[in-house]
């Protein structure tokens, strides 16, 4: 039984791996999809603070029921399910207000603790999430990604009358452009990459700008009967970018940041009065992934063009390869551990 972990940065590795039988209120899951993202690379590199290694990486999984645990309701062997990686403690503040993502004692599958690049893993209950029939495992891997989208757009807001402006066309981008889309709002995404733009335009963007050429703020300057954006989403983590969101926006607007960067930014605070704006952060997602399933099961998300390629779990060094070197033909690369 396979298991992939980053043993120290820059050092992948396959292992054969015996999981533990489920406890009381756990599930142990036959890993059949899992996807590979941008957090797994920076543990990779070592510049991921909160990982300890060795440590087994993945938090975008989904696979089926092998065995549950004693006291366990609602889940049994056969049952299809995606794992939500967020593991909080249900008793601190952040828990006791509904914002469970930012748990004083968060663990994320993964991250803090051994995650789901493996055949078989045991997780909490209550982390996993029945995949309806009909909806592809695949697919249903996606739901993670998902939710990290859903969660920054129920921290904002979101409807039918918004004027979006989403920073970054990669994953995080393309996963905002969605559920903005969902919810009947007008997209603008800008990027540095011409080929990504377009990606964006067939999922749906209404507008498309390539920053390396033209003005964002001058594209989105005709927003809202010249008033800018009413939402803005960074998904790309560039500091000056931040300014920037608060120059565009619209007054009344609100500015959701999911990128982030050690480095310092200057933002105006009287921007930020005089437009009365909002500016939150988004971290993981607050128990959304139900909500992304029955989007995904309903067909009201189209993703199926984001996954492209998929590897056997035993070639994840070829699949961590093709990313590094070329990150411009993928989006989201999954591994295959029923191949």
């Amino acid at each position: 039984m396979v298991a992939i972990s980053v043993a120290r940065p820059h050092v992948l590795e396959l292992f054969d791996d015996a999981p533990l039988p489920p406890q009381a209120g756990e599930v142990q899951i036959r890993v059949q999809r899992a996807g590979i993202c941008g957090s797994d690379l920076h543990i990779f590199h070592g510049s991921n603070p909160f990982a300890k290694y060795p440590r087994i990486i993945g938090h975008e999984f989904a696979g089926q029921v092998e065995a549950v645990g004693e006291g366990v309701e609602g889940l049994a062997p056969g049952d299809r399910v995606v794992v939500d990686p967020v593991v909080s403690c249900g008793h601190c503040y952040a828990c006791r207000i509904g914002r469970s993502n930012v748990c004083g004692r968060l663990e994320v599958l993964g991250v803090h603790r051994d995650g789901g690049f493996r055949d078989r893993v045991t997780v909490p209950a209550a982390n996993a999430v029945k995949v309806p029939d009909g909806l592809p495992i695949e697919l249903a891997a996606l739901a993670e990604p998902f939710s990290i989208a859903a969660n920054v757009l129920t921290r904002t807001g979101i409807d039918a009358g918004d004027s979006v402006l989403i920073y970054g066309a990669g994953t995080v981008g393309l996963t905002v452009l969605q559920v903005a889309k969902l919810h009947g709002a007008r997209c603008i995404v800008a990027d540095l990459d011409a080929a990504r733009l377009e990606r964006a335009r067939s999922f749906g963007a209404d507008v498309v700008v390539n920053s390396a050429t033209h003005s964002v703020p001058e594209a989105v300057a005709g927003e809202h009967d010249g008033l800018g954006p009413s939402l803005v989403i960074d998904g790309a983590g560039v500091p000056t970018l931040l300014e920037e969101a608060c120059r565009v926006a619209s007054p009344a607007a609100r500015i959701g940041i999911l990128g982030f960067s050690p480095a310092p930014c200057n933002v105006s605070q009287q921007e930020i009065v005089k437009k009365e704006l909002t500016l939150v952060g988004s971290r993981l997602n607050r128990r959304l992934l139900p909500q992304v399933v029955q989007w995904l099961a309903e067909g009201r998300l189209r993703p199926a063009a984001m996954i492209t390629q998929t590897f056997a779990a035993a070639d994840a060094p070829a699949a961590f390869e093709l990313i590094e070197k070329d990150p411009g033909s993928t989006v989201k690369v999954q591994l295959a551990f029923d191949a």
